[in-house]
């Protein structure tokens, strides 16, 4: 058989294409406008997802009647424009324009000239051009690069056709891996909701299917097993209150005792924290040590709007004024409290009520009527127990999970990078019928 002959129109990864910098091969729009006087459209870098260019904005085209003001100065872009973030956290966040509108300037707004805007896309998303950017950074609390570094990296410059080659091969491939990973976060989401599911039920069911049941009394709680108590929480723990010290005296500022804040509370055990205190610090102001085996929670902060974050302290330590020790009396076992925080969080959100300078705040008088379902110590124990061996696989399977979503945006991103800087060979159009491209 004789082998097929070479295709000329294919995007070779042979080829050799043209170089030229940045600034030659697009015109940066410098127009501005005021965020309060304009209502067009606007775009701020949080609007664009990394990577991918989608908005996530639930009305960003003219028609829609909400009118976002942004900034005060504004960078005006037009439809075809390619949007590109210059913040460090935010290189990788890239977007063409299909309305008119107006973006936060730290957004660089360039027009094609010698490019299509969807290529200049996938050209501003590959990854050795965020890494080229990322190293022109500058700056220590907001790195970021100016156009002075970034129009003058050198990108490749193929035919118009061979650009339009390339971006619908992208777009096809790159919406394939797309749609595997929007699958796989779907399925995340699934796993975290029966994750919830799992722990709200043994807490207000336990972990006998057969065990006879009565009303609470509570509507929403709804039937706890008949042998279990219902206690109010201020009867089952002892509350104990954080503090700030003096922030002006710099010994207290030196020790190594933690000082938890809501900023730590992201673990289940905590041992320690960001910022220490001394024990000079304890001895002259209203903090205290918490003891091993406390039950942490956060009492005040907009985090309360839609979580309820809990630790179990394995460490002495101390905590600050928007927390709350638990110290939990015989009949109640802190890991199992922790649990039940964890499995009624959507009552404790609920509960939380807006503060006098806006924030969210659960009230000690709140927390101490709460109804906490009582089992004897020990089915405690083994509803914890229970718990911990039903959850520990589901997050396998969530780390998997994760783990095989990392693997597919990295091969997004070797496969955007190969196609736009010529080596991988792309399928020219009059070849996508004969046979479909693969990805590498």
């Amino acid at each position: 058989m004789n082998p097929k002959p070479h295709r000329e129109s294919g995007v070779n990864a042979e080829a050799s294409w043209p170089e030229k910098r940045l600034k030659f091969a697009v015109s940066l729009r410098k127009a501005r406008v005021d965020g309060a006087l304009d209502d067009r459209p606007y775009i701020g870098l949080e609007n664009v997802e990394s990577w991918t260019g989608r908005l996530l904005l639930r009305a960003p085209h003219p028609d829609s009647d909400e009118v976002v003001s942004g900034e005060s100065l504004c960078n005006s872009f037009e439809p075809g424009d390619v949007l590109f973030g210059k913040l460090r956290p935010y290189l990788a966040k890239a977007t063409v324009a299909d309305f008119a509108g107006r973006c936060t300037t730290e957004f660089l707004v360039m027009q094609p000239a010698d490019l299509t805007a969807k290529f200049l896309f996938y050209i501003c998303v590959s990854r050795d051009f965020v890494t080229d950017v990322d190293t022109s950074t500058f700056g220590s609390r907001m790195p970021r690069a100016d156009w002075a570094n970034i129009g003058n990296l050198k990108i490749p410059i193929p035919t118009l056709e061979q650009q339009t080659a390339i971006t619908d091969y992208l777009d096809a491939e790159v919406s394939k891996v797309d749609s595997l990973v929007t699958a796989k976060e779907q399925w995340l989401e699934l796993l975290a909701e029966k994750r919830q599911a799992l722990i709200t039920h043994a807490v207000t069911r336990g972990i006998n299917p057969s065990a006879p049941l009565r009303d609470s009394g509570i509507p929403w709680l709804g039937q706890i097993p008949k042998h279990w108590r219902l206690v109010p929480l201020r009867f089952a723990v002892k509350f104990v209150s954080g503090a700030t010290p003096d922030k002006g005296n710099a010994d207290f500022w030196v020790g190594t005792i933690p000082w938890v804040s809501p900023k730590d509370m992201k673990r289940d055990e905590i041992s320690d924290a960001e910022d220490h205190v001394s024990e000079e610090a304890i001895l002259n102001s209203a903090l205290r040590l918490v003891p091993v085996g406390s039950v942490l929670i956060v009492v005040r902060g907009m985090i309360l709007a839609h979580s309820f974050p809990t630790a179990i302290t394995t460490g002495p330590v101390t905590i600050n004024q928007d927390m709350k020790a638990l110290i939990c009396y015989e009949s109640l076992a802190s890991r199992f409290l922790k649990a039940v925080f964890q499995g009624l969080s959507a009552w404790f959100v609920s509960s939380a009520d807006q503060s006098a300078h806006g924030t969210k705040k659960l009230e000690t008088e709140t927390l101490g009527r709460f109804g906490i379902p009582l089992p004897p110590l020990d089915e405690q124990n083994a509803i914890v127990a229970h718990i911990a061996e039903e959850t520990a696989r589901l997050d396998a399977l969530r780390v998997a999970t994760e783990a095989s979503i990392v693997l597919l945006k990295e091969r997004r991103s070797a496969l955007i990078s190969a196609a736009v800087t010529g080596k991988l060979r792309v399928p020219a159009k009059s070849e996508v019928a004969d046979s479909s491209a693969t990805m590498v």
